[in-house]
C-alpha cells in the first residue's frame, strides 16, 4: 500500500542525528526536529532544521528515562511559527526497543497540545531513532488525533525506507532482484519526466519491476518522425497526434489488475507538473532541455527527492562528406539532496540556460537544435537511436536498485556520476566528493511559495 505519511529526512541530518542520540554513554538523548510539509493529498513531512539538546544540560539522561529543558523547543518553535511548521521531538532508544514506551506516551499527551497552542500547523509528532539508525514517529493533530508514520525515508549515498510494520532494529533491506524487492516496490511512487527517447524505456522498467504509482510527466505528442525511439507507440497515434503520456498510460495500465500508471499532460516548468512530481518518492529525469533538468534539480532539493538523470550523445568529426562519429556516449547523474547538484557539476548553467531560452524564441532554430539533439552536426528527423536510449535508460534504472538495494561491491559515493563510450568501450565513474556542493536555500522548501523558488510557479502565475 503507498504510505500515507511519510518524514523525510536528509542523509547528513541523518549522520548528525544518530551521532548526537548516540554518544556511547548507553544513555537516551533527545532533539528537536522543525519540517516543511509537501503540498497535496499525501501527508510528507520534510526535516528541515535539526535542534539537539545538549546531553550535559539534561537534568536526568539514563539508558531508560530522559528530562531535558524546554529552551531548545521553544527554539524550534520560534522557528516554526513564521511558516507555520511542524515540530517532531525525537529521542534514542538506546536497548534498541522499537516501539513507543508508556514514559513516551505519557510525555506526547503533556507535550503534544502545548506545541499545538503555539504553532498553527496540521500536525506535530514525536520519533524514536535506534541503534542501527532506522526511525519510526507518529503524529498528532490539534485534536490530539494520532496518526502512525508509515514511512521514513533517507536520500543519500544510498536510500534507506524504514516502514512502520516493520520496526525490528535488526531488520535487513530487501535483497535486489528479488521478490522483497518487488513487494517493496509496490508501496513507493517514481515519476518520470519526459516519456520519449530514454524516458519510455525507462518508464516501461519502472512499471514491470513494480512501483505501485507511475507518474510521467510530458507536454509532448506522438509525431511519426519519433515512432522509432517510443516504446509502445503506434503510427495512429501519431496520425491522431495523441499525448504521449496518454499512450504510455494506455498501453502499460493493462500489464497489471488495476491502474497503477499516471500520464500528467504538463509542461514540467508549470505548477501544475511540480505540484503532481512533488507526490513521488523518487525522480527520473528523461529529457534534452537544460530548464527541464534545473527543475528536477530544484524538486530534488525542495522536496528531499532521490534524482536520477540520464542523458545520451552521438559526437562527431570532422565535416561534410568526410562526417563520422567520434563517440556514442550516456551519461548517468545521481543527486541526493544536500550533495552536489545537477547545476553544481556544469550539467546547465545561467548561460546555457538562457542560450536554450533563446533557442526556443526562434522556433524553426529550435526546431533544427531538437533534430540534431543527438548527432552532432547532422541534423535527423528520426535518428536511430532506440539501442543507445535503452542502454542509457537502463544504467538509469540499475543505479536506483544499486542505491536502495546495494550490491556492488565499492561504496555507492564512488558513484555520484557514470559516463559510458561506446566507441572506446569504456566507462567512466566519478566520486561525489569530486563536485563541490553549494548551499542551497531550496532544501527541504516544501510548499513553501513560490514554487521551487520560481515566481513564474507562484499561485498566481
Amino acid at each position: 500500500m503507498i504510505p500515507r505519511i511519510t518524514l523525510s529526512l536528509m542523509a547528513r541530518d541523518h549522520g548528525r542525528l544518530q551521532a548526537h542520540l548516540f554518544p556511547s554513554d548507553g544513555k537516551e538523548a533527545a532533539a528537536v526536529l522543525v519540517c516543511t510539509r509537501v503540498p497535496g493529498q499525501r501527508v510528507r513531512l520534510l526535516v528541515r532544521d535539526v535542534f539537539p539538546v545538549p546531553h550535559d544540560e539534561c537534568a536526568e539522561r539514563s539508558d531508560l528515562k530522559l528530562t531535558w529543558p524546554g529552551a531548545y523547543l521553544e527554539k524550534a518553535i520560534d522557528v516554526a511559527q513564521a511558516g507555520s511548521d511542524c515540530i517532531v521531538l525525537m529521542h534514542s532508544h538506546p536497548s534498541g526497543f522499537a516501539a513507543f514506551s508508556q514514559a513516551d506516551d505519557d510525555s506526547d499527551q503533556v507535550v503534544m497540545p502545548c506545541l499545538h497552542d503555539a504553532v498553527a500547523a496540521p500536525w506535530h509528532g514525536s520519533a524514536v531513532m535506534v541503534p542501527s539508525g532506522s526511525i519510526f514517529a507518529r503524529l498528532y493533530s490539534g485534536e490530539m488525533a494520532e496518526q502512525p508514520v508509515d514511512l521514513v525515508s533517507v536520500a543519500g549515498d544510498d536510500l534507506q525506507y524504514w516502514w512502520r510494520d516493520d520496526l525490528s532494529d535488526t531488520a535487513a533491506r530487501p535483497m535486489a532482484f528479488t521478490s522483497d524487492m518487488t513487494c517493496e516496490l509496490s508501496r513507493l511512487t517514481a515519476v518520470a519526466i519526459g516519456s520519449s527517447g530514454t524516458g519510455s524505456p525507462t518508464i516501461d522498467q519502472l512499471s514491470r519491476l513494480g512501483f505501485g504509482k507511475v507518474l510521467t510527466i510530458d507536454h509532448d505528442l506522438v509525431e511519426d518522425r519519433n515512432l522509432n525511439r517510443i516504446l509502445n507507440a503506434t503510427m495512429a497515434d501519431a496520425v491522431a497526434k495523441r499525448p504521449k503520456v496518454s499512450v504510455m498510460a494506455e498501453r502499460l495500465n493493462p500489464i497489471r489488475s488495476a491502474p497503477f500508471l499516471e500520464g500528467i499532460d504538463a509542461n514540467v516548468m508549470s505548477r501544475r507538473a511540480v505540484l503532481e512530481a512533488a507526490r513521488a518518492d523518487v525522480i527520473f529525469c528523461c529529457v534534452d532541455s537544460l530548464r527541464a533538468r534545473m527543475v528536477a534539480d530544484r524538486l530534488s532539493a525542495a522536496f528531499l527527492l532521490p534524482l536520477f538523470d540520464v542523458g545520451v550523445l552521438i559526437p562527431t568529426r570532422g565535416q561534410g562528406a568526410d562526417l563520422a562519429i567520434a563517440e556514442v556516449t550516456g551519461r548517468l547523474d545521481y543527486v541526493y539532496p544536500g550533495g552536489s547538484t545537477l547545476g553544481d557539476r556544469g550539467v546547465y548553467t545561467p548561460a546555457s540556460l538562457q542560450a536554450e531560452y533563446l533557442g526556443e524564441a526562434d522556433p524553426a532554430a529550435h526546431a533544427a537544435q531538437r533534430r540534431a539533439g543527438y548527432i552532432q552536426d547532422h541534423p535527423e528527423e528520426a535518428p536511430s537511436v532506440i539501442a543507445l536510449n535503452m542502454r542509457a535508460a537502463s544504467a538509469c534504472v540499475m543505479e536506483f536498485i544499486a542505491r536502495a538495494y546495494p550490491f556492488r561491491h565499492s561504496h555507492n559515493a564512488n558513484y555520484a556520476r557514470t559516463r559510458f563510450m561506446l566507441a572506446e568501450c569504456v566507462e567512466e565513474h566519478t566520486k561525489e566528493s569530486a563536485f563541490t556542493s553549494r548551499h542551497s536555500a531550496l532544501l527541504a522548501m516544501g510548499s513553501k511559495e513560490p514554487l521551487l523558488g520560481l515566481p513564474v510557479l507562484g499561485e498566481e502565475g
